[in-house]
């Protein structure tokens, strides 16, 4: 896992408390932070639609999920066209509404991605004097033969930090409209 030198006393806190990664020594792990301008319930109602990524994955076009939406639950997920797959089947390992923790691991798919499995966990902040949420995700997942584990951790994350900022924009968007609404 990377260093968690440069995070604040909270974000260390999460990422000790929710985002324990033991990887093996061919696998490459990260955690990546995300301060949103949104309250977390706000949030959660996005990141906890297992079946709807699509709602701020830019890179996902369809998500089809068998059978009820519970722990183990199955979702395909057909890819955008430009990133080097275009299927995957992920599994719902685990969705607590309570602590807004949601985790996901990939079971098949056209893809380089294996044995790769997410943690996602949302926490309270105020963010210039409103409600906000600190999102921490993290990952673990083989190095692909051919690549060293700073490329593959390099690829994940950059995907990552594009959903993460898709997240912010969706949620903050849905924000204002709330803050900017007449109270009736």
């Amino acid at each position: 896992m990377s260093g968690t030198g440069g995070f604040s006393n909270l974000e260390r806190e999460c990422i000790r408390r929710h985002h324990r990664h033991e990887p093996a020594d061919n696998q490459c792990s990260s955690v990546l932070i995300k301060h949103i301008k949104a309250p977390v319930p706000l949030v959660w109602s996005l990141v906890r639609r297992f079946d709807q990524p699509q709602k701020y994955k830019p890179f996902i076009s369809r998500c089809v999920v068998q059978g009820n939406l519970e722990i183990g639950s199955l979702r395909e997920v057909d890819v955008k066209s430009g990133l080097p797959a275009t299927t995957s089947t992920e599994r719902l390992e685990l969705l607590d509404d309570d602590k807004h923790i949601l985790s996901i691991r990939i079971v098949g798919g056209d893809h380089r991605l294996r044995n790769y499995s997410s943690i996602i966990s949302l926490h309270s902040e105020i963010i210039e004097g409103r409600p906000g949420t600190l999102v921490v995700e993290s990952f673990v997942v083989d190095t692909p033969e051919g690549n060293t584990k700073d490329e593959t951790c390099f690829v994940v994350e950059t995907l990552i930090k594009c959903n993460l900022k898709s997240l912010a924009d969706v949620s903050e968007g849905l924000a204002i409209q709330d803050w900017t609404e007449p109270i009736v």
